[in-house]
C-alpha cells in the first residue's frame, strides 16, 4: 500500500515536472477586458513582449471590451485550464463588479487562479482652471456648507467613480456623478470647461496638467506621485481611510497546473522587473508590483472585502 502510494505520489511529481519543463509548446493568448490603446491594454502589451521573447512562445494580446470586463472574465472562466488563456485582472473585474451588477456569470474566488499583480496606479482629482475651486480642502469646506458640485468618471462603477465615492463617504459631502463612457472624454470635459471636476488616470491626464490645462488637486495612492510632489493624498488630509488604485494582476482559469502558473508568475514577474518595463510603466503613472500568486490572493480578498461594505452603503447599483 504505502509502496503504491509513493509510486504514485513519484508519477505525479515526475509528471508536473515535464510538465513545467515542456511549457508552454504553443502560442499563449492574453485576454484584456478592455479596449487597444488604454492603459490597461498598454500594460499588457508591455509585460506580454519580454514574457514572449523568454517563454519562447508568442504571448498575444486579445481585446475583448465590453461590460466592464465582465465578456473577458466570463469567456476565460470558461476556457480550457491549460496555461495558454491568460486575463488581466483588475479591480474591477474582481472586486467591484460582483458587488455593483445584479447578474455576474463568474465567481472571483471560484473560477480563476491568481497568477501576480503587476501593476497600479492611483487616480487624480482635477479640475478646470476656471472652476474657481483652488484646492480639495475647499472643495470639502464648501462641500460641508452644502455645495453640491458635478464630477465626471470614466463610467458607473470604475475606481474613477469608486475614488470619488470614497471621499464624498468619509467628508460627508455630496456631489454628482457624471458618468461618461471611458476615462478619455471625462478628461476632455473637464480640460474644457463643460464640467468642473472629474477623476482621471494619470496616464491620460498628466499632459494635460503640464499644459495647465487641468489643476491637480489631489491624488488617491499611499504617497505623493513623484510627477506631482505638490499635491496632496487624500489619505494624508483625512478624506480617504485608505489609498485607491486602479490596479492589475494576472489570472487563469481554474484548474490550471501548479507548475504553470509558477512559470507564468516567474516569467512575469522577470518581465516587469526589466528596467525598460518599469520606466515605461513610470511614464504612465503606473506603479510595477510584480506580486507572486499567494500575495495576489491575499490582496484580492481585502479589496473584495472592503469594496462589499462601502459600494451598498453608498447605494450603488448597476444595471
Amino acid at each position: 500500500m504505502r509502496r503504491t502510494l509513493a509510486l504514485g505520489l513519484s508519477t505525479a511529481f515526475l509528471s508536473f515536472g515535464a510538465l513545467a519543463q515542456s511549457y508552454p509548446t504553443k502560442p499563449i493568448r492574453w485576454v484584456v477586458g478592455f479596449p487597444a490603446g488604454g492603459g490597461t491594454d498598454v500594460l499588457a502589451r508591455t509585460v506580454a513582449a519580454p514574457m514572449s521573447t523568454s517563454l519562447g512562445q508568442q504571448v498575444l494580446v486579445d481585446n475583448k471590451a465590453g461590460a466592464a470586463g465582465m465578456i473577458a472574465a466570463e469567456a476565460v472562466a470558461r476556457s480550457e485550464p491549460d496555461g495558454y488563456t491568460l486575463l488581466t485582472a483588475d479591480i474591477a473585474i474582481l472586486a467591484l463588479n460582483p458587488a455593483i451588477y445584479p447578474k455576474v456569470r463568474y465567481n472571483p474566488l471560484v473560477d480563476f487562479v491568481n497568477v501576480g499583480l503587476m501593476a497600479r496606479f492611483p487616480l487624480l482629482i482635477a479640475t478646470h482652471p476656471s472652476s474657481g475651486i483652488k484646492s480639495i480642502q475647499q472643495l470639502v469646506a464648501d462641500g460641508k456648507k452644502g455645495a453640491n458640485v458635478n464630477y465626471g468618471s470614466a463610467g458607473v462603477g470604475t475606481p474613477h467613480h469608486m475614488a470619488m465615492e470614497v471621499l464624498l463617504s468619509t467628508t460627508g459631502i455630496k456631489a454628482t456623478h457624471v458618468p461618461y463612457k471611458g476615462d478619455a472624454p471625462a478628461l476632455q470635459d473637464v480640460a474644457g470647461g463643460q464640467i468642473p471636476l472629474a477623476v482621471v488616470a494619470p496616464s491620460l491626464s498628466l499632459p494635460f496638467v503640464k499644459e495647465g490645462r487641468l489643476v491637480p488637486l489631489a491624488v488617491t495612492s499611499e504617497k505623493r506621485m513623484p510627477q506631482l510632489p505638490d499635491v496632496p493624498t487624500l489619505k494624508e488630509l483625512g478624506y480617504a481611510p485608505a489609498a485607491v488604485y486602479a490596479w492589475q494582476g494576472m489570472v487563469v482559469p481554474k484548474g490550471t497546473p501548479a507548475p504553470v502558473v509558477a512559470t507564468l508568475s516567474s516569467q512575469m514577474r522577470a518581465a516587469i522587473e526589466q528596467p525598460a518595463v518599469r520606466q515605461k510603466l513610470a511614464d504612465l503613472g503606473m506603479e510595477a508590483i510584480g506580486s507572486d500568486s499567494a500575495e495576489m490572493d491575499r490582496y484580492v480578498r481585502e479589496q473584495i472585502a472592503f469594496w462589499a461594505r462601502l459600494i451598498p452603503q453608498r447605494g450603488i447599483k448597476a444595471d
